[in-house]
Order: structure tokens, then C-alpha cells, then sequence
């Protein structure tokens, strides 16, 4: 591997070049026509306009993307856009270049929840009570899901990040809920397939970091996401504070289990969700790209995740063990948004006027912006991950109110506000939050962003 084409932008753009910097590597930036001059484009070795401002004419432009690979050996999605189209890794391997992410087939695998969950349940994985595979749509549900027990959600096999998820609370409604749902992901997902699963009402949201060859699997910890709003993480954390040793073990060695059982290579995430209430944990889904939270990982390890992603991709073997995994401090990360949270988290466009980020110890940037740069209406509306590590939770979380007080930004509304807001409560500080706090405590969304 010599030249790598980076199909993203902003922060994990701006990730990826350094890590493939560092290797030494050369590296294309496939840009959008706004982000040809973005902070990203600047350090990349090359930059090629792939299409306009919309996403579904750049990014998401397979065609695009590959022609812009032309004459670079390896092609990094980062995360989002085509990073678990399967079909699109398929092109990309095609061509001759190398997909620096799992294989098509556990891509597909994994990206149909249905068939994810009974791979998991095949591998040893707990999970939730639910429907044997997607329902058929000519077989009663009443009996499947009176069996399951209410609350429960509907999912769509095809969704993921959250979407494509109902919540039935009631028998009469779950026939309605039903055909809803079948349409939606039909819309959506070009897949009307939907299957039902248990809904644990005050669940926390844990996640375990795999690493693979293919043939080989190993876990670089535990993570806790469960800080989000509408399913949209905003604050993760690891380790996950407060899990017993033998769920903390359990979902390590299963989530190895069943990368082996896909054979799994690169970044993997397997997902569950933890109910304090029962002390078990249940599998949610397993991402099969780099997750927006790996530096939490990072600064618990002190390993570089992307420079082992490419150096899979690169040799086609693990050079780790899990002998080579420690563990030390505890770390968390604050995804800086240009939203206001008291409008309903609505988008805030513009040019930053003023950014300045916090220093010392333990504290880390990761950012695809500096001052002047133009916030555009097109994308996710990420400005930076605020990650900070020490060395236990309770000085993690001082020092990161500290460094979250230190950040100056003008121009744009952000969600600066609530993180300080939510660090602050006392339900953080002592693990009784869960994956709805932020959505059911409305206090907390009343500050001025």
C-alpha cells in the first residue's frame, strides 16, 4: 500500500491522513466541490472534487468515488457514507484496490439486523427476547410477540444508527405499527423486512472494540455510548464504568466469537445494551466500519486503532495479541456540534468567527475546522471530538469540565452548553443514567446554546 484514497471529509478525514502520513503513505483527498478547500483538503497530499455540495452527488457517488480512485492502491470510507455499502466495497475490490474495512460479506451480514442477531445468537452472543428472524409478513405476530412480552420495538432488518426502530407498548397497536414500520423501511432501506425484539426502557448502551484478520480476533475493550439523543450519541466513555466483571467478560469474549465465526478484518464494534436492573447484557447490532468514538479506546490503550486498520489492510495480518492489550485510565469523549439544543437540536450553519480549543494534560482535538472555516448546511454538523483521558473516572470527568470550559467558539450555536450541563449531573457522575436520560430529563435541554 502506497497512496490511499480518503473517501470522507472533515475530522475523520483529517484523522486518516495523519495516521497514513505517519505510515507513509501518500494521500487523495475525494472532496466535495465546498470542501475542496476545507482544513482536510490541506493536508492531504491531493485533493479531487468528486461532485457538488449534496451528499447523494459526492459521497455518496460510488461511481464517483471509485473513478476518483484512479491510481491509488487502498480506499479508507472512514465512517458514514459508503462505509458499510457493501456492494460499493465490492466495486472498490473489483477495481484492484484494497478496502480498508471488513470484507463485502460480513458488511451484508452484519447491516441485515436479522440475520445479525441469529449470527450472533449462533456465536454465543446474549440477546434479547425476540422474533426467530424477520417476521413473514403472511404469519400472525399477536402469538410471536405476546410471547416477547410489552413493551417491545419493531425493527427493520435493513436500519441502523438508530432508525428504523418503532416502539409498541400495547397489543392493539402492534398490527398498525406493523404495516408503518414495513413501509418505512421500504422508503428508507429499499428493504421492508422487519423482525421484534424486547424494549428494556432504562438500558445503558455498551460497546466492545474488535480487531481482526480474518482469521484472527482480538477486543480492545469495553466502551459506554449510552449519553445520545435520538439514538445519536453525544458523550461516550471508556471503560464502561460500573459493569460487573462477568458481563464486562462475557461481551469481550463473545464479540471475539463472533468476529471469528464472520470472519472478521479491520474495526469492528459489537453492541449491546447493559440493564443495570438484571446485570445483563444484550446484543443491539455490530458496526462494521471505525466508529466515531474510537479515540476513547485510543487514550485507554495507546494504541493508534487507524494505523492498525491500514496495516491490516496492508499485510493482511494482526500483528497484535491479546497479550499486547492494556488497560489504564479512564477517558471520555464530547462531540461538539454546531446545533442549539434548546431549538430541538436544529442545525446552526455559518463561519466560525472565533475557535479556540483547550490544552494540557490527558486532553486531545480531534477536528476538521479552524477559525474561518464555513459550516455547511450539507452534512453532519460535527465541528470536534473534545476527548480527555486521567487516570480514574471521577478525575477524568474534572478534567474535562475544565478543558469544556476552555473552548471558545463564535459564529455558530453549539451543543457546548449541554455537555457541560449533562458532565454536571449528579446521575452522571454516579452511572444511573441510561440511554434515554437525555430525551427524558427536558431541564436539560433548556439552556442557551
Amino acid at each position: 500500500m502506497e497512496r490511499l484514497l480518503i473517501a470522507n471529509r472533515g475530522e475523520i478525514a483529517v484523522r486518516v491522513i495523519r495516521a497514513a502520513r505517519e505510515l507513509g503513505l501518500e494521500t487523495v483527498l475525494a472532496a466535495s466541490e465546498p470542501d475542496a478547500d476545507s482544513y482536510a483538503a490541506s493536508l492531504a497530499d491531493e485533493v479531487r472534487v468528486i461532485g457538488p455540495a449534496p451528499a447523494a452527488k459526492s459521497y455518496l457517488d460510488g461511481a464517483a468515488v471509485l473513478a476518483a480512485a484512479s491510481g491509488c492502491d487502498a480506499l479508507h470510507p472512514g465512517y458514514g457514507f459508503l462505509s458499510e455499502n457493501a456492494r460499493f466495497a465490492r466495486s472498490v475490490l473489483d477495481a484492484g484496490i484494497t478496502w480498508v474495512g471488513p470484507s463485502p460479506d460480513a458488511i451484508e451480514l452484519m447491516g441485515n439486523k436479522s440475520r445479525a442477531r441469529q449470527a450472533a445468537e449462533d456465536a454465543g452472543v446474549p440477546t434479547l427476547p425476540g422474533s426467530d428472524g424477520a417476521l413473514d409478513p403472511d404469519v400472525d405476530p399477536l402469538p410471536i410477540a405476546r410471547e416477547i412480552g410489552y413493551p417491545l420495538v419493531v425493527k427493520a432488518s435493513a436500519g441502523g444508527g438508530g432508525r428504523g426502530i418503532r416502539l409498541v407498548t400495547q397489543e392493539e397497536d402492534l398490527v398498525q405499527t406493523l404495516d408503518v414500520a414495513r413501509a418505512e423501511a421500504q422508503a428508507a432501506f429499499g428493504d421492508p423486512t422487519v423482525y421484534l425484539e424486547l424494549f428494556v426502557s432504562r438500558a445503558r448502551h455498551v460497546e466492545v472494540q474488535i480487531l481482526g484478520d480474518g482469521e484472527r480476533v482480538i477486543h480492545l475493550g469495553d466502551r459506554d455510548c449510552s449519553l445520545q439523543r435520538r439514538q445519536q450519541k453525544i458523550i461516550e466513555e471508556a471503560p464502561a464504568p460500573d459493569l460487573p466483571d462477568d458481563v464486562r467478560d462475557t461481551i469481550r469474549a463473545s464479540s471475539i466469537e463472533l468476529g471469528r465465526q464472520c470472519g472478521y478484518a479491520g474495526l469492528g464494534t459489537v453492541e449491546f445494551l447493559y440493564d443495570p436492573d438484571r446485570g445483563q447484557a444484550a446484543f443491539i447490532e455490530m458496526n462494521t466500519r471505525l466508529q466515531v468514538e474510537h479515540p476513547v479506546t485510543e487514550m485507554v490503550t495507546g494504541i493508534d486503532l487507524i494505523r492498525e486498520q491500514l496495516l491490516v489492510a496492508s499485510t493482511g495480518r494482526l500483528r497484535l495479541t491479546q497479550e499486547d492489550i492494556t488497560f489504564r485510565g479512564h477517558a471520555f469523549e464530547f462531540r461538539i456540534n454546531a446545533e442549539d439544543p434548546s431549538q430541538g437540536f436544529m442545525p446552526s450553519p455559518g463561519t466560525l468567527a472565533r475557535l479556540e480549543w483547550p490544552g494540557g494534560p490527558g486532553v486531545r482535538i480531534d477536528s476538521g475546522v479552524v477559525a474561518g472555516s464555513a459550516v455547511a448546511p450539507f452534512y453532519d454538523s460535527l465541528l470536534a471530538k473534545l476527548v480527555v483521558w486521567d487516570e480514574t473516572r471521577t478525575e477524568a470527568i474534572r478534567r474535562s469540565a475544565r478543558a469544556l470550559a476552555e473552548v471558545r467558539i463564535e459564529g455558530v450555536k453549539t451543543t457546548l452548553p449541554l455537555l457541560s450541563t449533562v458532565l454536571h449531573r449528579p446521575e452522571v457522575r454516579d452511572v444511573t443514567h441510561h440511554s434515554k436520560f437525555i430525551e427524558t430529563t427536558p431541564d436539560l435541554l433548556g439552556a442557551d446554546a
